[in-house]
């Protein structure tokens, strides 16, 4: 596993993060750094794909990355007659992510796209995934998305959500943040690290507070959600489609 030092080094002017060849290559080592229980909620996500999974039909991993939540979801299927759906809008996580489900054998079959999320048709659906991807999207473009997942959903059916939040007061926000930023730290990230990373990111990544997301899925249709995972300003969702 490459490590990550896209940023160790001081940059005369820094570009806005993109999911790129550069950050393709050392991703695996940045977001375990980066994100706090990232390895817990792969986990789960296939747990809860056993759990939810429905014969005849599809499992979508949206903003796919390198693949870790379409392994999770295929190591665990064993209902007759699923596939899943991976898509992801980089070319550079798209290559690596088709090979690296080739390293791994299943019966499953895995369409990987390169594609927008925005602009798939989802349909006769048992599980659908978003890690970490519905924040870069545009804020006008996420309440129709988060739609297009709950109609395309069979009755049963279960979203997975995984987010980095902000929360609705500023005294706890700036709390959570400091926290994430010394889990950085200890990490092995230095100060210029941390604070290069945050300026990448500033204009790409948009979070959402948990009531927003809360407000989000109410509207969709979805009666049944709720957090089932949260460190720092990270945090995982469910929501059922009765």
């Amino acid at each position: 596993m490459q490590k990550d030092s896209i940023y160790a080094a001081p940059l005369g002017e820094v570009q806005d993060f993109r999911f790129d060849d550069q950050v393709a290559d050392v991703f695996p080592d940045m977001i375990q750094r980066s994100v706090p229980g990232y390895h817990t909620i792969i986990q789960t996500i296939g747990k809860l794909t056993a759990k939810y999974q429905q014969p005849d039909s599809l499992y979508y991993d949206l903003g796919c990355s390198l693949g870790a939540a379409t392994l999770a979801m295929r190591r665990n299927l064993t209902a007759e007659n699923c596939k899943i759906i991976s898509v992801d809008n980089s070319s550079a996580m798209v290559e690596r992510c088709e090979r690296h489900l080739q390293s791994f054998r299943s019966d499953v079959p895995v369409d990987v796209q390169l594609a927008d999320i925005r602009h798939i048709d989802i349909s006769n659906a048992a599980v659908v995934v978003i890690n970490f991807t519905l924040q870069f999207l545009p804020k006008t473009d996420r309440d129709q998305l988060i739609q297009q997942i709950y109609n395309g959903l069979k009755p049963g059916g279960l979203l997975i959500l995984s987010e980095k939040f902000i929360h609705s007061q500023t005294t706890e926000n700036e709390l959570l943040i400091d926290l994430h930023h010394d889990f950085k730290r200890a990490n092995g990230y230095s100060e210029l690290e941390v604070s290069q990373k945050r300026t990448a990111l500033e204009n790409v990544m948009q979070p959402d507070t948990l009531q927003q997301h809360a407000r989000r899925l109410s509207q969709a249709g979805f009666s049944q959600q709720t957090v089932w995972f949260q460190c720092f300003n990270f945090c995982s969702m469910l929501a059922i489609k009765s």
